[in-house]
């Protein structure tokens, strides 16, 4: 086992890198490995070795929709006991968020998991406690666990989760941009193993490494992805393998397929994508903010709800364009007022580069 700051060998990897005298551009989908690139500069080392890394869709706050937000803005304004995320509170509506509207008297709290909501809505039978739940694989088995053990009826879901592996197939589909590989999200796979990405290795013949969060995880990520393209290979490998088993956790796997079914959903930049969201089982839809409230979210309509005015969270997503090509990057977005979640989010593109490149 190497050591995770090894200086020597990560000088040797970037010899190996510029050495080969490449041009490629590679995608990651997930904000830690953007954190650790920036921050590390890795980002502009990489470049200078011919070897571009851009975000994907891997920020799940970022990705939640318009229509998302207003739902649970909605909610909050109807007097439901509102419980998220701290970086969802701050995401702009339309008109406002549920940061705002606590100011304005709504009950609105902040939540580090899915545990203190429902100890909320267990202490207090009287109020209706909704919590926001996002994120991908990697959080959606906290969500279903707690579903598994019957909460009170006061408790209830607005489901936002996504899966990963169907965003990437729709970037491809697309047809966009040219991605000569894909480094993979250690969080996820250590929940869905390496198997639910060989498809994309198979039918589109994108080499896919799955990857740690160290700045020499990201290195011999790279490395590895450069030699599968030098070797003309196209498969999954695993630099992860310190956390990631080949079928990942299959309890959570388990625990995911007993609670929620896939369904076709949008993603913020994104139209919809097919089997990428997930959404409670019948069994469970006592619990499902959306059909609980049925009455109240179903008058609002989806094409309301477009971007913010200049906003271009959604081609940064997709991996159109770096975060300081948008106009309001730095200027009328900044984190202390953000225009769009991609700069709301600590796994946000546009707040990463802000906190370590903006002075």
């Amino acid at each position: 086992m190497f050591s995770l700051r090894d200086k020597e060998l990560a000088d040797d990897i970037i010899s190996q890198i510029t050495k080969a005298k490449v041009h490629l551009k590679f995608m990651h989908v997930c904000g830690t490995h953007q954190d650790t690139l920036v921050k590390h500069g890795l980002d502009v080392l990489l470049q200078k070795c011919g070897i571009e890394i851009g975000q994907g869709p891997g920020c799940p706050v970022c990705v939640t929709t318009p229509k998302e937000i207003e739902e649970i803005l909605l909610l909050a304004k109807e007097g439901k006991t509102i419980t998220t995320f701290g970086d969802m509170t701050r995401v702009p509506g339309l008109t406002s968020s549920l940061q705002q509207m606590k100011t304005e008297g709504c009950d609105v709290r902040t939540v580090y998991s899915i545990e203190d909501a429902l100890l909320l809505a267990e202490k207090h039978k009287e109020k209706e406690v909704v919590f926001m739940a996002v994120g991908f694989e990697t959080t959606a088995p906290t969500t279903a666990s707690v579903l598994l053990r019957d909460p009170p009826l006061n408790f209830s879901v607005l489901c936002c989760h996504r899966l990963i592996p169907p965003a990437l197939q729709a970037i491809l589909q697309m047809g966009e941009l040219k991605i000569d590989g894909f480094i993979e999200p250690g969080h996820v796979s250590t929940i869905i193993g390496v198997k639910p990405f060989e498809f994309i290795s198979k039918e589109y013949h994108i080499p896919q490494v799955i990857a740690g969060f160290e700045p020499l995880d990201l290195l011999m990520g790279v490395w590895m992805l450069m030699r599968q393209i030098q070797q003309q290979k196209a498969v999954v490998e695993n630099e992860y393998v310190r956390a990631v088993k080949p079928r990942g956790n299959r309890k959570a796997q388990q625990i995911l397929q007993n609670v929620f079914e896939p369904m076709d959903v949008k993603w913020r930049g994104f139209p919809v994508i097919p089997r990428s969201g997930l959404r409670l089982r019948e069994k469970y839809e006592s619990y499902d903010a959306r059909k609980k409230y049925e009455a109240e979210l179903g008058l609002l309509v989806e094409e309301k709800f477009t971007e913010p005015r200049g906003c271009l969270c959604g081609d940064v997503l997709r991996g159109l364009i770096s975060s300081k090509q948008c106009p309001l990057f730095g200027h009328e977005c900044t984190p202390d007022s953000p225009v769009g979640p991609c700069m709301v989010s600590s796994e946000g593109n546009c707040h990463i580069l802000y906190r370590y490149t903006k002075k």
